[in-house]
């Protein structure tokens, strides 16, 4: 698992668009959000005029959150276009982290499970 660290630049791909930002998979642990703050000193009307879903863009790392795999982004002031490879295809998500929300209690408890079992 990569370190990740504020400041640096990293390559993900785009989950996710909503009216308040955007969703970036960083790798098969740490997600982040791009808020519609950090994407563009001007005003940003439509956030789709910036990325598609399923693209890998660049992004800044603003603050990173270890214990929630979680990253806020930034695409200002960057170069956050990355050649795209147009045979890969992601679909949108309904709700950005929602599935997490609404799983993250079932995983919690089958990893607990799964660690008392090791222990007997």
């Amino acid at each position: 698992m990569l370190k990740y660290e504020a400041g640096k630049i990293v390559t993900g791909r785009v989950t996710g668009i909503e009216k308040y930002g955007i969703f970036v998979s960083l790798d098969e642990f740490y997600s982040g959000l791009i808020h519609i703050s950090e994407i563009s000193d001007g005003f940003v009307k439509n956030i789709s005029d910036y990325v598609n879903i399923g693209e890998t863009i660049r992004a800044k790392i603003v603050e990173i959150d270890d214990n929630a795999y979680h990253a806020k982004l930034s695409i200002k002031n960057i170069n956050y276009r990355v050649a795209q490879n147009p045979q890969v295809k992601l679909h949108e998500v309904a709700h950005g982290f929602q599935p997490l929300e609404d799983n993250l209690s079932k995983w919690i408890l089958e990893k607990m499970k799964e660690i008392n079992s090791q222990e007997e």
